[in-house]
């Protein structure tokens, strides 16, 4: 019986092995398809609304799905609850900039947390080349693909640059949750925690939402495309792929909200939002190749 299931172990691992990058690319679709979901809602029921079911029900299915062992944490709660600020403040200020910017500008942009970051820890010719050229990049998204004088698209700007400040955060306390071996655990109790935090301020707003069996079952599957579908894969794959192919494919995602955004909400880029796109992407790939970055799956 142990043979055969160390047989069906390795068929397994050779099967993931073999599709783990079609996986990866796979929820980064179903994960910006939610994204593009929770769009179309705003103009039924407020960003807020669907923010609060966003975090709520992600925090939901992941406690369920990880079932955290309590005995983990302790000591660690601070840690726990400020992973979960900062993870709740980062899809807070993604959604809220999606209210006002197209989907593939916000991720492009949201890069600059991870870009910048590897830049004020890393060394070399890379990590220089790669601030540069995502510094150009946000200059032709900036001043060339977007009306920054459009007071709309300013606040969109502003969300989506507190969400790439968050996800840096995000990245320091997720590499300390990791290298002290309870990276499930804290990413399922702060979800949680945040979720407890920002309810307060955007439930109210989710009354009417909460209450039509339709927007309810949408806000559902917006949590369940955002969060659960792109973290059970990645966490399925991730052990059979390098960290440096990892990292490559984690630099697919702008491409592929760009790509969503087109052809699922019919926002048609301008040329300097094509350019800066490629160039953060660019900027993406050379601060990650070999980098162990926590991924963008929890956004």
């Amino acid at each position: 019986m142990q043979r055969e299931n160390g047989a069906w172990r390795a068929v397994g691992a050779q099967i993931f092995g073999t599709f783990a990058p079609l996986v990866i690319i796979a929820a980064a679709v179903i994960q910006y398809v939610g994204a593009g979901f929770a769009i179309n809602l705003f103009g039924k029921v407020s960003p807020e609304a669907v923010i609060w079911g966003r975090i709520t029900f992600a925090a939901v299915f992941l406690l369920l799905m990880i079932r955290p062992r309590w005995q983990e944490l302790h000591g660690k709660w601070k840690l726990a609850i400020l992973f979960g600020i900062v993870l709740t403040g980062m899809n807070f200020a993604f959604y809220k900039a999606l209210a006002y910017i197209p989907l593939g500008t916000a991720v492009a942009l949201e890069f600059l947390g991870p870009v910048v970051l590897a830049g004020l820890t890393g060394r070399g010719w890379r990590v220089r080349l790669a601030l540069a050229i995502s510094v150009c990049g946000v200059f032709l998204i900036s001043w060339a693909g977007i009306d920054l004088q459009n007071r709309e698209v300013q606040l969109g700007v502003f969300w989506i640059l507190l969400a790439a400040l968050c996800w840096a955060f995000y990245i320091i306390l997720g590499r300390k949750a990791a290298h002290l071996g309870m990276g499930q655990s804290v990413l399922a109790v702060g979800m949680a925690a945040g979720a407890l935090l920002f309810t307060p301020f955007t439930f109210g707003a989710a009354l009417g939402a909460v209450t039509n069996l339709y927007y309810l079952g949408l806000l559902l599957l917006i949590a369940f495309m955002a969060s659960v579908i792109p973290y059970a894969a990645e966490m399925a794959v991730m052990k059979h792929l390098k960290t440096e192919v990892f990292s490559l494919l984690n630099s697919l995602y702008p491409a592929t909200s760009l790509l969503v955004g087109m052809f699922m909400l019919r926002q048609i880029p301008s040329w300097g939002e094509v350019a800066g796109l490629v160039a953060i992407t660019c900027a993406v790939v050379l601060v990650s190749v070999g980098e162990k970055y926590t991924t963008s799956s929890e956004r």
